[in-house]
């Protein structure tokens, strides 16, 4: 049985999907309607249910496993399935872990990898912030997306991110001593990780109402205060302020949400291989689905751009 992303246009098909979101919402002539994301482990598509009844939108809720049956196709250059025939998958089958799609590299030896780097962040208060918040949100970290969609959004997807651009991150210091090396990997650690507290969790991923209405650069400042409290350090002094601003930047323009926009090089480094990991897992994402000498997908993180993927040259 083939998974969602070994579909190709016009292709009909039946598979076995988890339902990881289930938007409810009101077409034009009144009538109910159900925006679905489809999930296995190879990743998402979305769908749509026209005419839903209420016993339907009670039946097809999210974090159900459901047995689809549809056809691939392309709308506005994104690929959606078209709804055949939707049922409750039967009770051998209805597992939603067996259909979640994973970070490529094991929760342990990301674990491992960030709790080493730990070492490298010399800064005594750095260090202490970093490693008490990394214990309180020790679970959420390393199972937890970075993202509902677009980039990452999968499970373990904000441990495979931090993980990614730590790496990034080393090799950068490596070329430009000049770098604090203590502040950029205290930023990368934990600049995402108000997203423990921004989304809902790995299945059925949604944004809670403090993600929507707060967001997780502002949610992760507000936990380094409150990890100052706990372990008695003044977050006025300019190490602990600096290290805010790294969390409170990323973003890089107010637009993109960030309060501010970077004033310290490491602030603009965290920034630049924030933007770089996460454009390359969506089109790497994208690129993995689509034949040599065609174009990917509209990206919707990518300004909506498609791709080209050269034949073998």
């Amino acid at each position: 049985m083939k998974k969602i992303r070994e579909l190709v246009v016009d292709e009909e098909f039946q598979m076995y999907t988890l339902i990881k979101n289930a938007d409810i919402r009101k077409a034009k002539n009144g009538k109910t309607f159900i925006a679905f994301t489809f999930q296995d482990t190879s990743g998402t598509i979305d769908g749509k249910f026209w005419d839903a009844s209420e016993e339907e939108v009670e039946r097809f809720q999210a974090g159900r496993v459901v047995m689809l049956s549809g056809k691939r196709e392309l709308y506005q250059g994104t690929p959606q399935v078209k709804i055949m025939q939707l049922r409750l998958a039967t009770e051998e089958a209805a597992d939603p872990t067996l259909y979640m799609e994973r970070a490529p590299i094991k929760k342990e030896a990301m674990e491992a990898e960030i709790s080493q780097t730990l070492f490298e962040i010399t800064n005594p208060h750095w260090n202490r912030i970093v490693r008490y918040l990394l214990t309180k949100y020790q679970k959420e970290f390393f199972e937890y997306p970075a993202a509902k969609r677009n980039h990452h959004a999968y499970a373990s997807g904000l441990a495979h991110h931090t993980t990614t651009m730590l790496r990034l991150g080393k090799a950068i210091v490596s070329e430009y001593p000049e770098l604090n090396a203590s502040l950029l990997y205290a930023g990368i650690i934990l600049h995402d990780l108000g997203k423990v507290i921004e989304l809902s969790g790995a299945m059925t991923t949604e944004y809670t109402l403090i993600g929507n209405l707060v967001g997780h650069l502002v949610l992760v400042d507000e936990e380094i205060t409150k990890a100052c409290l706990a372990l008695k350090i003044d977050d006025t002094v300019e190490d602990v302020v600096i290290l805010r601003h790294m969390v409170l930047s990323h973003h890089g323009l107010l637009e993109y949400g960030s309060p501010v926009r970077p004033r310290l090089l490491e602030a603009e480094i965290l920034h630049q291989i924030d933007n770089l990991d996460a454009s390359m897992q969506m089109m790497l994402t994208s690129i993995r689905q689509t034949t040599p000498g065609e174009y990917t997908d509209r990206i919707f993180g990518m300004d909506n751009r498609s791709f080209y993927v050269p034949k073998d040259v």
